[in-house]
């Protein structure tokens, strides 16, 4: 009996971390299933389909990028209690803020018109008019944040990403040869545009501006502080390798199906799917793609809408709880539900948007600077002592910074400008 208590005892404290952990678990990995949404899936397939393993390593460079850039939302979160919009809005001033909010707006609703064609691409596979399939998605994302708490939504948006691990299985039946691979791997044409475009828009669709502020109001909305600060991080990190992994493996089975036929440019959603599926069957390679495409465009569309309308609240000094009724806070609701429905409306008499897909990623590359400028100002000067990006990390996180927005900024211009 001793040696049973005593056991407990030990036992007790890593019963309580992994709890914690457990309890922890989401925002990282929702922002992340997020960040895998229809414009990264179709931006990746696109890099396979014209440029084979070219744009593959660029994936696996991305992952550090991605976790530090998610890991200063964290602190900031933690240790301020408040929102990315309201610490801008606080240390810049109210110009600064809404040039801030106003390039979240655009990135948002630029990443909400890439999510519903995506869904209404899918549903065309199996004969369901554009118009039923977005409405039906609005009505029942807005239900659905009309009448839960933040960590419902969160359940039912990793939910709907596990969908998203179809990819990983698409890419291993799709057979890429590492004897394509090896040549290729370390090739960059940075001397072509069409190159540098999609380079552009690869960094742009993993790095939005949508992802730092959603993750940083949704630890807040989850009541986590400081004590969460370790399991935080880890759910970040576990984010940045399975968002990365799943584009990577869709730029594989993408360039493994259309090895051989040379600079293939993809127009719809069905094109690519029937590609898919010539591959690995028409009905298990339709079904997957559709299954892991819808997964990422839903988790996608749920946090673009919170990112934008916590964005205004904060802007506002109105920080808002998803707990709370919609006649406490009509503004909140009134304005996620004018997204869906503009949204709705444009795809809807629109034609498949591949291209604006593509053109969104480019856009949010291009808002880098603005993004990694104002997070870095904020992680020096908002945060902590104990916290503080300083020192030799400080100047890592800064070239890395540099590096990224520069070419992004670069990319997407020179790509744009040739295009």
């Amino acid at each position: 009996m001793t040696q049973l208590v005593s056991a407990l005892r030990i036992l007790s404290p890593r019963l309580g971390r992994l709890q914690r952990l457990a309890a922890t678990l989401g925002p990282g990995l929702v922002v992340m299933l997020a960040d895998t949404d229809a414009g990264s899936v179709l931006t990746a397939a696109q890099s396979g389909a014209q440029w084979g393993y070219r744009l593959l390593l660029l994936q696996f460079l991305i992952i550090p990028l991605l976790f530090i850039v998610q890991e200063l939302t964290v602190r900031l979160a933690l240790s301020t209690g408040k929102g990315y919009g309201e610490l801008v809005l606080q240390r810049f001033g109210r110009g600064w803020a809404w040039l801030s909010t106003c390039a979240l707006i655009l990135s948002c609703f630029g990443a909400l018109l890439t999510e519903m064609s995506g869904l209404s691409g899918v549903a065309q596979l199996y004969g369901v008019p554009v118009w039923q399939s977005v409405s039906l998605v609005a009505v029942l994302i807005f239900l659905m944040v009309c009448s839960g708490s933040y960590r419902e939504v969160e359940r039912v948006a990793m939910l709907f990403g596990v969908a998203e691990l179809a990819f990983l299985w698409m890419a291993w039946h799709a057979y890429p040869s590492w004897q394509h691979i090896k040549p290729q791997l370390l090739e960059m044409p940075l001397h072509d545009a069409s190159y540098l475009y999609l380079l552009a828009a690869n960094l742009g669709s993993s790095v939005m501006p949508w992802t730092v502020f959603y993750q940083q109001s949704a630890l807040i909305d989850k009541g986590l502080n400081l004590d969460d600060l370790r399991a935080a991080r880890i759910d970040t990190m576990l984010g940045a390798i399975l968002c990365q992994l799943i584009t990577a493996a869709v730029l594989m089975a993408a360039a493994a199906v259309f090895a051989g036929h040379g600079g293939v440019v993809l127009d719809t959603i069905p094109e690519l799917a029937n590609a898919f599926g010539s591959a690995l069957g028409p009905l298990a390679g339709r079904l997957l793609f559709a299954l892991a495409l819808s997964g990422g465009a839903l988790v996608a569309t749920i946090v673009v809408c919170l990112s934008a309308v916590w964005a205004l609240g904060e802007l506002g000094g109105r920080h808002h709880a998803l707990a709370e009724h919609p006649r406490q806070v009509p503004w909140f609701y009134a304005a996620f539900a004018l997204m869906l429905l503009l949204a709705a409306v444009v795809v809807a008499i629109s034609p498949s948007l591949v291209r604006l897909s593509i053109a969104t990623a480019v856009l949010n590359a291009v808002l880098l600077p603005l993004v990694l400028g104002f997070l870095y100002r904020l992680a020096r000067c908002e945060l902590p002592p104990a916290l503080r990006l300083q020192g030799p990390y400080a100047v890592l996180v800064a070239a890395l910074f540099l590096l990224a927005g520069g070419l992004g900024l670069f990319a997407g211009f020179a790509g744009a400008l040739a295009a």
